[in-house]
C-alpha cells in the first residue's frame, strides 16, 4: 500500500515555479515537477498577485498527484476587491479603500467553506469585520454602520442571492 505525501506551500497565484520550495520538495517524490507546476499555475491564475495556499498530495509509488487549492486570506481578497496594495496600518482611523457590499458577499461566498460561521449572514459579518481591520470601507461606510444595517435587514436580498 502506497503512502500519500502531502506537500503544503504558499505560492504566487498563477506564478508558481519549479524552484524552492516546490521543486526541491516534489523532485524526490518521483512526480513530473513541470506538470505539477503547470497545473498549480492553471488552478491559481484567478488569484494573480496574491499568495495562495495549496496542498499537493503525491503518491510516489504510482507517480501520481492531486492538487488542492485553498482560497487566499480574506484580507487579501478584500484588498484585491478594493484595488489597493495593502491594508491600513491604523485600521479604524485611516481607510485605504472602499468596496461595494456586493464585493463583501462575493468574498464571503469564496470563504464560506473555510470559516466557522453557522450561517451565511454570519460569514458576511466576519468579512465585514475583516474590512474594519484592513481599513476598508463598505459603500463609503465603516464596518460598524454596516453591522447595524445588516441587523436591520437592509442587505437581506444581497445576502440571500
Amino acid at each position: 500500500m502506497s503512502k500519500i505525501v502531502e506537500v503544503k506551500a504558499l505560492v504566487d497565484g498563477g506564478k508558481a515555479s519549479a524552484g524552492p520550495p516546490l521543486g526541491s520538495t516534489l523532485g524526490p517524490l518521483r512526480v513530473n515537477v513541470k506538470e505539477v507546476i503547470a497545473q498549480i499555475n492553471d488552478k491559481t491564475k484567478e488569484f494573480a498577485n496574491m499568495k495562495v495556499p495549496i496542498v499537493v498530495k503525491v503518491d510516489p509509488e504510482k507517480r501520481s498527484f492531486e492538487i488542492e487549492v485553498k482560497t487566499p486570506q480574506t484580507s487579501m481578497l478584500l484588498i484585491k476587491e478594493a484595488g489597493v496594495t495593502k491594508g491600513s496600518g491604523t485600521a479604524g482611523t485611516d481607510y485605504v479603500g472602499n468596496v461595494e457590499f456586493a464585493s463583501v458577499v462575493k468574498v464571503a461566498k469564496m470563504k464560506k467553506d473555510s470559516m466557522f460561521s453557522t450561517t451565511f449572514t454570519n460569514t458576511v459579518r466576519e468579512v465585514v469585520g475583516t474590512c474594519l481591520s484592513c481599513g476598508i470601507t463598505i459603500d463609503g461606510k465603516n464596518a460598524k454602520e454596516i453591522f447595524s444595517e445588516i441587523d436591520a435587514g437592509n442587505f437581506d436580498k444581497l445576502i440571500s442571492a
